[in-house]
């Protein structure tokens, strides 16, 4: 019996659902091995189950050491615009046996995590400067007179209408 590669069960997945680019699938499978890992330290060598919510933290922070200020772009790019697309990609990968899940696992798990804009976008505004008083505003936007000088210092004076 013949078995399939991981790239032939991709090319089966993307042809049944094309919502979602290949890289958005290997990137799935990468953030998963990101967040087993990071999981794997922090709980000294246990490998574990991994739920969704734990999921979607660990491929923000994979997304975030990979592509920075651009992830929003590639992920986009990838057709990846929320959290649920998170899960349907994970979903497509359970139903095609190139992942695993629990009974307890759902679509669900992936609803309301975060939005894709406060974090893979505000991490990388510039900071906003303060606002100035009106009363100081006032005090810098003194408007020009004909009296005033202008940008090269001198005075302006009205033009005459009578020409010689």
């Amino acid at each position: 019996m013949y078995k399939q590669s991981y790239d032939e069960v991709l090319e089966e997945i993307i042809s049944v659902d094309p919502r979602y680019q290949r890289d958005a699938y290997h990137f799935v499978r990468e953030g998963l091995d990101y967040t087993q890992q990071f999981i794997s330290k922090q709980e000294k060598g246990v490998v574990r189950h991994i739920s969704g919510q734990e999921l979607l933290g660990g491929m923000r922070e994979h997304a975030l050491e990979q592509y920075g200020p651009m992830t929003l772009l590639v992920l986009d790019e990838w057709g990846v615009k929320s959290c649920e697309d998170f899960g349907e990609i994970v979903f497509n990968m359970v139903e095609h046996n190139l992942l695993a899940k629990t009974s307890e696992d759902s679509r669900e798990d992936f609803k309301g995590g975060y939005d894709f804009k406060d974090v893979f976008r505000k991490p990388f505004l510039p900071a906003q400067a303060p606002q100035q008083s009106s009363d100081s505003a006032q005090r810098n936007n003194t408007p020009v007179s004909n009296s005033d000088p202008d940008r090269s210092g001198k005075t302006s004076k009205p033009e005459s209408s009578d020409k010689q």
